[in-house]
């Protein structure tokens, strides 16, 4: 068995021209990314309505995540949400000085994100 440690601030592209997406654990029931996001934001008039429940962190960087039914939220390192299954939420803005680095937990039958 060959076990080896990989960092979430590793293998980050200079440019950034759509929002980095990786998977780096999958199970029918659990999902888990690194996202790397720089000056990336939803489509505006564009949701997020999962059938997961996401629990989600940002690392790096700073983040506005806006709900359809609350007010939205600015996100600095070390700061998580619990966004339960079909919580309709989107990408206000990222940080464009520096890499914004989110690890996200997907949780529930596993499918593709909606948007």
């Amino acid at each position: 068995m060959n076990i080896r440690p990989s960092s979430l601030f590793a293998d980050i592209p200079r440019q950034l021209p759509a929002e980095l997406c990786q998977t780096l654990f999958e199970n029918p029931t659990v999902r888990i990314e690194r996202i790397v996001s720089r000056g990336h934001y939803s489509a505006e008039n564009a949701w997020y309505d999962q059938a997961q429940t996401e629990w989600v962190i940002l690392l790096q960087g700073q983040a506005r995540i806006g709900f359809a039914d609350a007010e939205s939220v600015e996100l600095n390192p070390g700061d998580y949400l619990l966004l339960p299954a079909h919580c309709r939420h989107r990408v206000e803005w990222t940080a464009t000085d520096q890499p914004s680095i989110w690890l996200a937990v997907h949780v529930g039958e596993t499918d593709s994100p909606a948007a």
